[in-house]
């Protein structure tokens, strides 16, 4: 397998997971400017991740390529415990991230594709802003006193949560008061696969 990942965007999840899953695997660093160019050839909307497969093919969209991840090792327990109703507490809470929290730092990234005008690109920041620390302590609220997101077990959705909290960071979003938040971060960043994975990417 083959994924294809910018340094520190969401496809740092997938990296993480396939460390964890054990399974070989390369990995294919992709510069901003290409995105637009040389990487369409891989993925025609410009988008990471992308993951070729054994076969060739290329799988995308983020949610599709942890969930195939997940399925390869199924020792690894990554949906839950095996259940249908742990399973989707997992998808669950992937999706809220996928969906609802990752789509609200669109404008913090870019908010003249959205509209166009100082004032109304501060504004939606700002909106934005608000929206993420609701979402946020929604998360703060749902880690509780545990060390991973969902039924306290590891899952797809701790990378992506690992993730997200990095472009807080970065962005220096307001996470005061947000304490599982920031003990979750510190217990993923010493966590031996997310350190593989930052490396290989540059990161720390």
């Amino acid at each position: 397998m083959k994924l294809y990942s910018l340094p520190g965007a969401c496809s740092l999840a997938d990296h993480i997971v396939l460390e964890w899953i054990g399974q070989p695997y390369e990995v294919a660093i992709v510069a901003r400017d290409e995105l637009k160019t040389s990487y369409l050839k891989v993925n025609p909307s410009g988008a990471v991740p992308a993951l070729q497969l054994d076969d060739g093919s290329i799988l995308t969209q983020n949610i599709a390529i942890l969930d195939y991840l997940a399925g390869l090792a199924p020792n690894a327990a990554l949906t839950g415990d095996g259940s249908a109703t742990s399973r989707a507490r997992v998808m669950r809470w992937l999706a809220f991230l996928n969906a609802d929290v990752h789509k609200n730092f669109s404008p913090l990234f870019s908010a003249s594709r959205f509209v166009a005008g100082e004032e109304a690109q501060a504004d939606l920041k700002q909106k934005a802003i608000a929206r993420l620390r609701e979402q946020f302590e929604s998360l703060d609220a749902q880690l509780g006193e545990g060390t991973w997101l969902v039924d306290n077990q590891r899952s797809l959705a701790d990378p992506y949560l690992y993730v997200i909290l990095r472009w807080a960071r970065a962005m220096q979003l307001d996470l005061s008061g947000l304490d599982n938040l920031a003990r979750f971060f510190e217990h993923m960043a010493a966590d031996a696969g997310v350190r593989v994975a930052l490396k290989a990417e540059g990161l720390s």
